[in-house]
């Protein structure tokens, strides 16, 4: 059951009915109300087990139910109903009613047959059968029998064979047997109209006194049902049983291939009216089979001649499990794959065609080879009709012996409606042999087909001949008994006994071979003009003839076109109708379309990298204009030279990153790519080495210890240049080795279809060009895992440097600045623009634009303020820099300065800390020498006048104040700056030094 309708039926069984309880109605937006089972019957809910059904009152839309009858009844009337939208139930005006039938032995009848009437199957009160029996058998028991009351009221009668002795006819002729079996129903029930067809034909053949004038045609016929099983027991009593048959006249090719395959070892020439199967053209196996109805494989030719007609390339079949489909489908498959024509699925089935149906549907089938009988047919556009494989879009080829009315046809085997079929089949295309001759003329009978058609319509009465089985092949059943009569009277000399030449039919048994030679020999020369065409064989013994192409047009088969195979020759009608307008293409039609680079956004970002290369070109002509300059020299020009270079060629590689497919050729794309891989890796070698160069040397002088400083202050140029030759011969290196290993190359990644709106039967597949090579995923991994290290390496190399000064690299903080820049736009843009590699747009903005920025804030941020420094103050002549006293050259001196200024407050700090120990011990010394005197002098009254200003020599406490006085003068040196004087510094020394050297004298002595 689907899983919709499980859900919406435990929904209902989850959720309460509103307060005014359950609605009466039928119609409701819940579904369907549930209805009541007919007296003696149920209904079975798929899914629901019965407390659930109880537990309910409405069911889901397109539920299904279905009706069931107790003992021996049967639902008469509609057996399953849907639920529809509109809340009602399915054929709501036929009542479904569970009824007694009687037993269905009584509707067939061995060796004859039943004929129900008074209703349909099955038999109902009031219904009754007539039998009668084949020719060669009498009826024992009642002819007729009625159902009452779900009994018959007559035993079921039998048909015994004649035991009587077989005498020559009242005419004086002698009688020449045959012996047929017509398949009156089963797969095929072409013996409905093909047995009078053949009686037909020994009536006209035996009113004839230039054919066989000495011997009368005779019929003794069995019904097989088209089932080998049955057949072979009704083989054996023609066989077995008196009068010796001439010849055997099966239909249906797997009971012929049973007669063809028996006939032989009795010598027995086999001449069939509707076998198609393939095999029996097989000499070997069948050596003395004939049929005046052509092979399936004469189907062929013609469906590959309209194949190529409507351009189709890619077809799909289905089949039923029999032999003469599966030789039939073999052979078309050998000759698709000459014209160029691809079977791009195959399926089969045995009884049930459901899941081959959806198969198709799955793989997107458009034009569909269908082999089957009649009643498997019906089966298999029920299911077509329920996966909705039918259409504008689909194009189904079936056998044309179908009766015309076939999908109307009542079927209890499937649960469609009429209309539902016959909207299912609308459209169709079938191959048929051409079974009546499409010209007026008259042939062998001395009757036009047309005559012929009239005349079989009223033999066979009240049937409508278009729902009658076999009655297209009723022709060929005609035409197959002129054909034996043809040869038998070649065989017999044409007059009997006393003709010269000829030989005494009535001789023939199973054991003579000679008559049965002679026969084969007249039979495989055989031409002439019959109602159904010229009827010839070929030397495997098949019709040779021409096809008729129909289409059913409005429920109704319409002539098309006409094919011979043995001339090649299609006569197209012009007559084909399609509901679309046109043939349907046999696959969807897929549109490849390359998503290309926007263009608006490719032109802005190569205007904004060539601006870029034009400032890469004026800050390298600076660059080397000033190169004399000191202050240009101290900032390693050759060294910012490389890093305009790099950014140039990384700007410049934002051109092929945007070509593709737009502007140029696929053969072109490989170059486009190499373009892009070297620009950007030289580029980025070049720029970002040679700031990593300048940082790196910086770290390396002036994070070390002070005694390895003093010998790697010398800056020796050419180790700067190695380190960026070095970075740069490892970019090219491996870019040689990628190229040579394995080169980049065009490829093409597809995305999901895409479905327009104007148009169901074209799909659109996105396409977008890359460049990648086999390992590209290996590759990158190289680059970016030394790349990436170099980029943090520089970030950490910045950050130990910032507060670092220096006048041999004296840009290296702007290197720094622009480090951080460059680093951080890297490590996001890779990862990213991987991830939006699918979206062209995306990708291509992200990446340019981060190159394109780190460029410029590289050349802005090195660049410019060497620029404005020289524009401000005029700093344009080498030899400037040594006249200048002040200005300039102070600041170009500063940096020199600041390191002596450094070096000597270290050696001041260590005094003043001896100093200061000094003063500390005087301090105690002191304190000790008073407690002394306190205690031999005892304190004198204060002052009156507030006591002596300190710096006479009468105050006790005159140390004191000169301690307080050092104490003071200490603490402004030891904050001085590192650029105070160091003049100032000895003077305060000195000062100092005096201060301490007179206390003690003034004091103690």
């Amino acid at each position: 059951m689907p899983l919709i309708q499980m859900l919406l039926l435990l929904l209902h069984l989850l959720l309460p009915l509103g307060s005014d309880g359950a609605q009466n109605s039928n119609t409701t937006s819940e579904g369907c109300q549930i209805i009541h089972p007919p007296w003696e019957g149920g209904i079975r809910y798929r899914g629901l087990t019965r407390d659930q059904v109880r537990a309910i009152n409405f069911l889901p839309v397109d539920y299904e139910i279905e009706y069931v009858c107790r003992g021996d009844r049967e639902v008469v009337g509609p057996k399953v109903r849907k639920c529809l939208s509109n809340g009602s139930w399915t054929d709501m005006d036929m009542p479904s009613r569970c009824v007694r039938t009687c037993s269905k032995s009584y509707l067939t009848l061995d060796n004859g047959t039943a004929f129900l009437r008074g209703g349909n199957r099955p038999a109902l009160d009031g219904a009754w059968v007539d039998f009668r029996c084949d020719p060669g058998f009498h009826l024992v028991g009642s002819s007729r029998s009625i159902c009452a009351r779900g009994q018959w009221d007559t035993p079921k009668p039998s048909c015994q064979v004649k035991r009587t002795t077989y005498t020559a006819p009242s005419s004086g002729r002698r009688a020449v047997y045959i012996g047929a079996l017509f398949p009156m129903s089963g797969g095929w029930p072409g013996g409905q109209a093909c047995q009078p067809a053949v009686e037909m034909a020994l009536e006209d053949v035996n009113s004839r006194r230039d054919i066989l004038p000495d011997y009368e045609l005779k019929l003794i016929h069995h019904d097989s049902k088209c089932d080998p099983g049955q057949a072979t027991k009704y083989l054996y009593e023609l066989l077995y049983n008196d009068p010796i048959k001439i010849i055997l006249l099966p239909g249906c090719s797997s009971v012929s291939t049973l007669v063809a395959e028996a006939a032989r070892m009795w010598n027995l020439i086999v001449l069939s009216y509707g076998s198609s199967s393939p095999a029996l053209s097989n000499r070997q196996r069948f050596p003395t089979f004939f049929r005046t109805h052509p092979s399936a494989t004469l189907h062929n030719p013609t469906r590959v001649k309209l194949f190529e007609k409507w351009g189709w390339k890619k077809i799909a079949t289905i089949q039923q499990t029999t032999e003469v489909f599966t030789s039939t489908l073999d052979d078309l498959e050998e000759r698709v794959k000459e014209a160029g024509i691809e079977i791009t699925f195959r399926q089969s089935f045995f009884s049930d065609p459901a899941v081959p149906v959806k198969n198709l549907k799955r793989q997107d089938a458009r034009i569909i080879v269908g082999l089957f009988y009649e009643t498997e047919a019906r089966k298999v556009f029920c299911e077509v009709y329920k996966e909705r494989l039918f259409g504008k879009k689909y194009v189904w080829f079936l056998i044309g012996w179908y009766a015309d009315n076939w999908f109307r046809t009542p079927d209890p085997a499937i649960n469609c409606t009429e209309q539902e079929m016959a909207e299912a089949v609308e459209g169709h295309v079938t191959t048929e042999i051409v079974m009546l001759n499409p010209e007026n003329t008259r042939g062998i009978s001395n009757m036009t087909s047309q005559e012929f058609v009239q005349k079989l319509t009223r033999r066979l009465g009240s049937k409508k001949a278009e729902e009658t089985g076999g009655f297209q092949e009723a022709p060929l059943a005609y035409d197959a008994i002129w054909a034996l009569a043809l040869a038998l009277n070649k065989t017999s000399g044409g007059s009997g006994v006393h003709s010269s030449g000829g030989v005494r039919l009535e001789d023939f048994n199973y054991n003579n071979q000679t008559i049965t030679d002679q026969i084969y020999r007249a039979m495989n020369s055989s031409s002439f003009e019959g109602v159904s065409g010229h009827v010839v064989f070929d030397a495997s013994g098949s019709r040779m003839a021409r096809t008729l192409i129909e289409q059913l047009q409005g429920g109704k088969y319409m002539q098309i076109g006409y094919y011979d195979s043995t001339k090649d020759d299609l006569h197209w009608l012009g007559a084909d109708k399609w509901i679309g307008g046109s043939p349907p293409a046999d696959q969807t039609v897929v549109i490849k379309r390359f998503r290309y680079l926007s263009q608006k956004l490719f032109i802005s970002v190569s205007v904004l990298s060539s601006l870029g290369i034009v400032l890469a070109i004026v800050c390298l002509s600076f660059n080397i204009y000033n190169s004399h300059v000191r202050y240009i020299q101290n900032s390693q020009p050759n060294l910012n030279n490389l890093t305009a270079v790099g950014c140039s060629l990384a700007l410049a590689a934002v051109f092929p990153l945007g070509l593709d497919g737009y502007h140029i050729r696929a053969g072109h794309f490989p170059f486009v790519c190499q373009a892009r891989l070297w620009l950007l890796g030289l580029g980025f070698s070049l720029g970002y080495g040679s700031m990593f160069t300048k940082i790196w040397w910086v770290h390396t002088v002036f994070t070390k210890k002070e005694e390895k400083k003093e010998r790697r202050k010398t800056l020796e140029s050419w180790k700067l240049y190695a380190t960026v030759g070095l970075l740069v011969g490892l970019d090219i290196f491996t870019l040689v080795i990628w190229q040579i290993v394995d080169p980049l190359h065009r490829t093409i990644e597809s995305f999901t279809k895409e479905e327009p709106k104007q148009d169901i039967d074209i799909s659109i597949l996105p396409q977008l060009e890359h460049c990648s090579s086999k390992k590209m995923n290996t590759w990158l991994g190289i680059f970016y895992g030394y790349k990436g290290l170099l980029l943090l390496l520089g970030i950490f190399l910045a950050y130990e440097t910032k507060s670092v000064s220096t006048e041999k690299i004296n840009d290296h903080r702007a290197v720094g600045m622009a480090i951080y820049n460059v680093a951080v736009l890297c490590l996001i843009t890779a990862p990213v623009t991987m991830i939006l590699s699918s979206q062209q747009d995306a990708a291509f903005a992200f990446a340019s634009l981060a190159i394109v920025f780190s460029s410029y804030i590289t050349l802005v941020v090195l660049f410019v303020p060497k620029m404005r420094r020289l524009i401000t103050r005029g700093e344009w002549q080498s030899e400037a820099q040594d006249t200048m006293k002040t200005g300039s050259s102070t600041n170009n001196n500063e940096e020199e300065k600041s390191r002596l200024l450094e070096k000597e407050n270290q050696e001041l700090e260590k005094i003043i800390a001896e100093k200061e120990e000094r003063v500390s011990e005087l301090r105690h010394q002191l304190q000790s020498r008073q407690q002394l005197r306190s205690r031999r002098h005892p304190p004198t009254p204060p002052d009156p006048s507030g006591g002596l200003p300190c710096g006479t020599s009468e105050p006790p406490d005159r140390l004191s104040c000169d301690g307080s006085r050092v104490h003071l003068l200490y603490k402004k040196m030891k904050f001085k700056t590192r650029r105070m004087c160091v003049y100032d510094i000895c003077l305060a020394f000195v000062f100092l030094g005096a201060r301490m050297g007179a206390a003690p004298s003034t004091h103690f002595y």
